[in-house]
């Protein structure tokens, strides 16, 4: 039995993306401000969907059960699905399978004067993408991130169906 009958599906779906979304949020400012993880700019945008489908779903649960919840799940899954594939793009920097764009590695501009310069200098450089801050058994927090925002634009989907399914 893959799924309980009795679990109201249009709440519960959701709570859980509420959850899972706080959850990797809260992991990834601990891991930057509690172990001075400093994110680069890729990780950086990879946070974005966690907010959008976390905004999302609150607005679901806001509204009344129903085509609008309905079409607000859809796009936390969507959302999900564009984070999944902002980390996979993370990963092939990583791994140096192909260039990521120029801000990403602290690289200074052509045209500077010599005030910015100096500063720019005297400044830590920014994290560059192709090199994983943070790994656990050889595998990079992107890789992590795309396993997770992918499983959770699939636990939505079959959420999504099931909601219609029990309509």
């Amino acid at each position: 039995m893959p799924f309980r009958n009795d679990i109201d599906w249009a709440g519960f779906v959701p709570r859980v993306v509420v959850l899972t979304s706080v959850l990797a949020l809260a992991t990834a400012y601990v891991a930057e401000y509690g172990f001075a993880l400093k994110p680069c700019n890729l990780c950086l945008w990879q946070r974005v969907p966690y907010f959008v489908a976390g905004g999302l779903s609150l607005a679901a649960l806001a509204t009344g059960a129903g085509t609008r919840r309905t079409v607000l799940l859809a796009l936390c899954g969507v959302a999900f699905a564009v984070g999944g594939g902002l980390a996979i793009h993370h990963i092939g920097v990583e791994q140096h399978w192909w260039g990521s764009v120029a801000s990403c590695g602290g690289e200074l501009p052509i045209a500077m004067e010599a005030g910015d310069l100096m500063a720019a200098l005297s400044a830590p450089p920014d994290p560059a993408c192709d090199a994983p801050t943070w790994v656990m058994f050889g595998i990079s927090a992107a890789t992590y991130n795309a396993v997770l925002s992918f499983a959770l634009a699939g636990f939505t989907l079959c959420g999504l169906i099931r909601i219609r399914s029990n309509a």
